[in-house]
């Protein structure tokens, strides 16, 4: 970390909140700085330490399922792109995604507050579900569904077996535990097959549920006590 950032940048390059939600946690009294209470436009420096009060932070985390239509990008959208948090709500706009899906793809991307989550849900060690349906340009033949159910070498890397189901002619569901770069379409190409269309539909026990594209829907209780309980949080 670079000497003497300011407060806010700290704990939004920590996934701890948004600067403007750190800001308010600052005016709050609710951030310490080597045990002394913050101020606004207070700067950290490497080795100083950081404190936010538990029990008033969590109060403000949220959760959220969001279905990514095709055509957005989910992180560092370029000139001319639209982002996730391009199309979002207002009053959604403290919310950050959790995972990539890449522009051509579709369907479910979590939405959260809260950057305990990040390293939880992403890390591979982990190993959490999520499931895709995949359309391919021609009829499925089952040595497709062995080559992903024993590992395919997309470049230098061999892929851990996933479970692959025939959902229809041309379509297949994919539930994979790892998540390399555009996994499903290289493990697929490599398969002499060419990816028509991709949408996931769960992350472990999140569905997408009927959400159209573009919709948001915040967890219910019992869902989001089940996810955060398989989490560790």
């Amino acid at each position: 970390m670079q000497e003497g950032v300011r407060i806010n940048k700290y704990l939004a390059d920590h996934k701890i909140c948004t600067r403007k939600k750190a800001d308010d946690f600052v005016a709050r009294g609710l951030v310490k700085i080597n045990g002394k209470i913050a101020k606004l436009g207070q700067k950290v420096n490497a080795n100083d330490r950081v404190e936010i009060a538990k029990e008033r932070l969590e109060k403000d985390y949220k959760y959220f399922i969001f279905n990514k239509p095709v055509g957005i990008i989910t992180h560092s959208a370029q000139e001319g792109q639209q982002s996730i948090n391009d199309i979002l709500p207002k009053e959604h706009q403290d919310l950050f995604p959790v995972g990539r899906l890449d522009m051509e793809s579709k369907g479910l991307i979590l939405l959260t507050n809260d950057g305990r989550v990040t390293d939880r849900l992403l890390n591979p060690r982990y190993e959490h579900e999520k499931e895709y349906l995949v359309g391919v340009n021609k009829p499925i033949k089952t040595d497709l569904l062995r080559r992903i159910r024993k590992g395919i070498y997309i470049g230098d890397y061999k892929t851990k077996p996933a479970q692959a189901i025939l959902a229809g002619e041309k379509t297949l569901k994919i539930i994979l535990n790892e998540g390399k770069n555009h996994q499903i379409r290289r493990m697929v190409t490599a398969c002499g097959y060419e990816v028509k269309g991709l949408i996931r539909t769960r992350i472990m026990n999140l569905r997408l549920a009927g959400l159209k594209a573009g919709e948001i829907k915040e967890l219910g209780p019992l869902e989001k006590k089940k996810f955060l309980s398989a989490i560790g949080l």
